[in-house]
């Protein structure tokens, strides 16, 4: 199949599965086009059958704000016939799922059929789907898609709750990861000696928004260091790092905290940290978290969206209500005994490979675009 997937390209868990899943996808035999305004920050800049189709704002000086989504659907529509693609694979509802259905109309014009796949990741269902200026658009590109998938059955649930949708199937496909780069024993102890200096290390990966809560992360640590000397390292970089660096210096604990900034291959890191600290204020999934399991990190996270899907309670991680700090210093502490973590990290490598190997989950990626392809036949 020639493929064209099309979501933001910045530092964050949907652009990071969109990224992947085109990879595996091309490394299965497939033809796959990126169509984005900017290069997806995981996809490196060569790799056999996958090519990169850049969307070209024009600044036209009638438009204050140039309409990113109309010349989308332009980039969309011209890559479609000048690369003879099968289907459109979209992740987010706004606006990418608006623009394909511009850029089908368009070919339907011409003659010419093509479906669209929107897979939801969660903000645009949560936040900005449900912003009244937006959820009549929201709702449209939804029910226009020819197959809409969701990344937990949570959020499956959400948009069924918040749109209606009851006239669409709603295929949840969790998102993925890849045992032969996360796991335990594919990482020597150096990196880990190096952050830790023999100490625990603790880690969070994010994208720095607010919703992440950094600051807790850093609260959460400063009462584990009380008891337990360690490490805090911090990847990612957003609008709360000054606040969560502040945060750390007012705590007395950041000598101890490393923030590295941006990283776009993680699993070298993941593999050197004990316990993986996510406090999320909301996660239609969590993709950094299941990375984490499956790299034999127990998961110590909120009990919130799809994250109880991911983690199970006292086996793999612990979840903890939304603000409970203290309880998730506990966990941590609890994680950080050699034998309870032993177990907790052999379990979470095992559940994560087994529930969420990339082959398995790509295979039913491929079974949806057969079916649409069908479907519009």
């Amino acid at each position: 199949m020639k493929i064209g997937i099309t979501c933001y390209p910045t530092y964050g868990g949907s652009g990071a599965v969109a990224t992947e899943l085109g990879i595996a996808l091309a490394a299965r035999g497939h033809e796959v086009h990126f169509i984005s305004y900017e290069h997806p920050f995981r996809l490196p800049h060569f790799l056999p059958r996958i090519h990169f189709h850049e969307v070209n704002i024009g600044n036209y000086p009638l438009f204050e704000y140039p309409p990113y989504d109309l010349a989308l659907a332009v980039r969309m529509h011209d890559v479609v016939l000048s690369h003879g693609l099968d289907l459109l694979h979209v992740h987010y509802a706004i606006p990418h799922a608006t623009s394909a259905w511009i850029a089908k109309e368009m070919l339907r014009e011409q003659g010419r059929t093509l479906p669209v796949v929107t897979t939801l990741h969660g903000t645009d269902i949560t936040i900005v789907g449900q912003d009244h200026s937006y959820q009549p658009i929201t709702r449209f590109s939804i029910e226009k898609s020819d197959r809409i998938t969701a990344v937990s059955e949570w959020l499956k649930d959400e948009t069924i709750r918040t749109f209606g949708c009851s006239n669409s199937r709603v295929d949840v496909i969790p998102n993925f990861v890849d045992p032969t780069i996360f796991g335990r024993a594919l990482y020597g102890d150096g990196l880990r000696n190096e952050l830790g200096g023999g100490r625990p290390v603790l880690m969070h990966i994010s994208n720095f928004r607010p919703v992440k809560r950094v600051c807790d992360v850093v609260r959460v640590f400063a009462k584990v260091r009380e008891r337990v000397p360690c490490v805090l390292v911090m990847v990612g970089d957003g609008n709360d790092r000054a606040a969560a660096e502040e945060e750390a210096r007012l705590l007395g604990v950041s000598g101890d905290t490393r923030f590295l900034g941006k990283i776009d291959v993680v699993a070298p890191l993941l593999a050197a940290a004990d316990v993986y600290l996510f406090p999320s204020e909301s996660e239609s999934f969590g993709l950094s978290a299941l990375e984490a399991l499956a790299s034999g990190v127990p998961v110590v996270a909120t009990r919130v969206g799809g994250l109880s899907e991911v983690v199970r309670d006292g086996v793999t991680g612990a979840l903890l209500p939304l603000g409970d700090l203290d309880g998730m210093a506990e966990a941590t502490l609890a994680f950080l005994d050699p034998v309870r973590w032993a177990v907790a990290s052999s379990a979470a490598q095992k559940d994560a490979h087994a529930r969420f190997a990339t082959a398995d989950v790509v295979a039913v990626y491929e079974r949806i675009y057969t079916e649409a392809l069908a479907q519009v036949r």
